[in-house]
């Protein structure tokens, strides 16, 4: 049976900074909060994939990496931005602050971009931007508390050491989807 996969950097002890962004979204009508102990940033979304290419998916992230020139690096995330528009609300996310964090994100997704579309892997349909998403929005009962706070909060959420790439598989369930690394691939 097909796994659905997708390549990410996880937010290993953001977490409490993240639920504390979301506070601000509690009980907005027709917003749905994440996990935040699921926080990630996805460098790629493969998709329903044949459990039997991971195998070979494990070293296509590997050559990536390398291709990269991507070392471990420290990425600042805070802000809040929405997609795909503030009139229309679907998702609502946590940035990367800083140029060099960004970078190193930017050339990691551009990378294993290259090498899964050499696999056949369908290519990314949108321009790449780091983030983080911590509320999915199912109807727009609420959409003017979300605009306000997008429009006039800056939240910190904290610094992070990027020093691996991690393949996960998401499951999706009755509560939302479960994640769970399937490999992890060392900067």
């Amino acid at each position: 049976m097909a796994k659905r996969l997708f390549v990410s950097v996880d937010l290993d002890g953001l977490e409490d900074a993240v639920a504390s962004v979301q506070a601000r979204f509690d009980g907005v009508s027709g917003l749905r909060l994440t996990d935040p102990e699921q926080a990630h940033v996805t460098l790629k979304f493969l998709g329903d994939t044949d459990p039997d290419r991971v195998g070979e998916i494990v070293p296509a992230l590997e050559t990536a990496v390398e291709d990269s020139g991507v070392e471990p690096f420290e990425v600042e995330f805070g802000g809040l931005g929405v997609f795909p528009s503030l009139s229309y609300i679907s998702v609502v996310w946590v940035g990367v602050r800083d140029g060099q964090g960004g970078t190193g994100l930017t050339a990691l997704h551009d990378a294993i971009e290259e090498q899964t579309v050499a696999m056949g892997f369908e290519p990314e349909d949108h321009e790449f931007t780091p983030h983080a998403t911590v509320a999915r929005m199912d109807h727009a009962g609420g959409k003017e508390t979300v605009q306000n706070a997008v429009e006039h909060n800056d939240p910190d959420v904290g610094r992070l050491l990027v020093e691996e790439i991690r393949l996960k598989e998401s499951e999706l369930g009755p509560d939302g989807p479960t994640y769970r690394t399937v490999e992890s691939v060392p900067l």
